[in-house]
């Protein structure tokens, strides 16, 4: 199914805004906290949720975190896979609009190229992906003073890209994401 770069730039924003809609609706906190009038006996006597044993009603129940969210448990040393390195960085909020096109995983291609390594990579060149021409000719490698150019006006760097997004105004922001794609 091809789409016009209208509908592609609507389907664009609209999966965006879903997207950062999602990510700030919460709600897994709540989760966790007893209801309404529960007592903290009662929370403690509960079934635990992951399916193991209560402890006996006799036991003192834990003191709750200060913060409110569980202490981190310590986990077995492994070296993680480039795929769980890459998802351990976080991506600033303002890339929920490049994430609506665009992939943070090798090879996997959305409307837009994959952006994992896009840091030193030059433009236009990654595999398995059908570039404009414009973007195939615009001889930029990717680098902290391109990705900073680029990101602010998309159309005005590259003229004849199909990116159907006019870039982030905000120095901050785009910075943020400059440096996120640098880590990936």
């Amino acid at each position: 199914m091809t789409f016009a770069p209208k509908s592609a730039s609507a389907l664009a924003v609209v999966f965006a805004a879903t997207l950062a809609l999602a990510a700030c609706s919460g709600g897994a906190e709540e989760a966790d906290e007893p209801a309404g009038n529960a007592t903290p006996e009662a929370a403690a006597t509960a079934a635990p949720a992951d399916g193991a044993t209560p402890a006996p009603a006799d036991t003192p129940a834990p003191s709750p975190t200060p913060s409110g969210s569980p202490s981190p448990t310590p986990s077995p040393t492994a070296t993680p896979s480039p795929a769980a390195t890459t998802a351990a960085v976080t991506a600033p909020p303002m890339f929920a609009m490049c994430a609506a096109c665009h992939s943070v995983t090798r090879g996997e291609h959305g409307i837009g190229p994959s952006l994992a390594g896009v840091s030193g990579r030059r433009a236009g060149t990654i595999a398995g992906f059908e570039y404009s021409q414009a973007m195939k000719d615009s001889g930029l490698t990717w680098n902290d003073a391109t990705l900073n150019r680029y990101l602010a006006d998309p159309k005005g760097v590259v003229p004849g890209t199909t990116m159907a997004y006019n870039g982030i105004k905000d120095a901050a922001q785009r910075q943020a994401v400059v440096n996120y794609l640098k880590s990936l």
